[in-house]
């Protein structure tokens, strides 16, 4: 073979590979996300400067974490309402035992993370084992969970957080922001676990056709629990970088965090029916939902006008899972 045609080969295979990227649903948003950041940067070139981008991917790091787990939820065909109130009562006990137990700051964090992973293995056990709704369960147990956090701090942020664990959320690494880092690495594993594990393909399996799962011997029941407990654990890790961020355990941890989770999960092109999406996907639409936010900052529209646009950014990434599915079935 002359090298002239190997060299075609070589440039139809690459070409082939690019239209195949692009066909994929991130793909697109994550062209909108970059029009958008140009857009931003003519407009007002603030928004390219290392200070503000330091807070907007310190800032969204915290959504994207969250909604790695909310997509391994909506992959397996469920849904996790509980997430916000899980990080915020997951920060509350953890900056509570960092205060008050004498025990090392960072085993606090390691068992802050264990209690986010029991809640949402509680979800899983209602879920699986009494059959019933998971928008009901989760609805229910976020409202006990952000119960809890007003009982336990009566409203009251539980501040002075020790010096040494303050790193998790304030800390850099060279430019680069300790959370968005801990997200960066929790997004390749579970690429990684998605992509390249047993657990990974059942969980695309059960959210596809979960008759079908059962009968290939899928067990359902453990799959959907550790599922939800992957996702509490996410969820309270991400409560807890929150607190070490502004240290102190805010009551009003979490909060906004499920509308974003859920919407950066949809946007990135996971389906509200389960079976398809992917985590990379989550990641992009929850920078999408963050330059957002900085964008109504710096363009001085009235923080009223937020949670509108947040609404409206909502309710075109659900017309978008519909009309996705809607051409898949095509």
């Amino acid at each position: 073979m002359s090298k002239l045609q190997s060299s075609s080969i070589s440039d139809a295979g690459q070409a082939s590979r690019i239209r195949s990227i692009l066909k994929t649903p991130e793909s697109g948003i994550f062209l909108v996300l970059l029009a958008i950041c140009v857009l931003l940067t003519i407009v007002r070139p603030n928004f390219a400067d290392s200070y503000n981008l330091g807070i907007l991917v310190r800032q969204f790091s915290f959504v994207a974490i969250v909604a790695l787990g909310q997509t391994l939820v909506l992959l397996k065909g469920g849904i996790d309402l509980s997430v916000g109130a899980v990080a915020g009562l997951s920060g509350i006990l953890s900056s509570w035992l960092m205060i008050n137990s004498g025990i090392n700051p960072y085993i606090c964090v390691l068992i802050g993370i264990l209690i986010g992973a029991v809640c949402g293995a509680i979800n899983g056990l209602f879920i699986t084992k009494f059959n019933l709704n998971p928008f009901i369960v989760t609805l229910a147990t976020g409202e006990i969970f952000a119960g809890f956090i007003l009982v336990i701090t009566k409203g009251w942020a539980i501040r002075n957080l020790p010096e040494s664990v303050l790193y998790l959320g304030q800390g850099m690494i060279g430019p680069i922001p300790v959370p968005f880092i801990i997200m960066i690495v929790l997004t390749v594993i579970f690429m990684y676990l998605l992509k390249n594990t047993p657990f990974g393909r059942y969980i695309y399996a059960i959210g596809g056709n979960e008759s079908a799962a059962r009968l290939v011997g899928i067990k359902i029941d453990k799959v959907k629990i550790s599922v939800y407990a992957i996702s509490g654990a996410l969820a309270a890790l991400a409560g807890i970088i929150m607190a070490t961020r502004l240290a102190a355990g805010q009551p009003t941890i979490g909060d906004g965090w499920l509308m974003a989770s859920i919407t950066a999960a949809i946007i990135g092109g996971t389906s509200l029916n389960g079976g398809e999406g992917r985590v990379i996907g989550s990641v992009i639409g929850a920078a999408l939902m963050g330059v957002l936010a900085n964008a109504i900052v710096l363009l001085s529209i009235s923080a009223y006008w937020e949670r509108v646009i947040i609404g409206l950014v909502v309710l075109a990434a659900i017309v978008l899972d519909r009309v996705r599915a809607r051409l898949n079935r095509n």
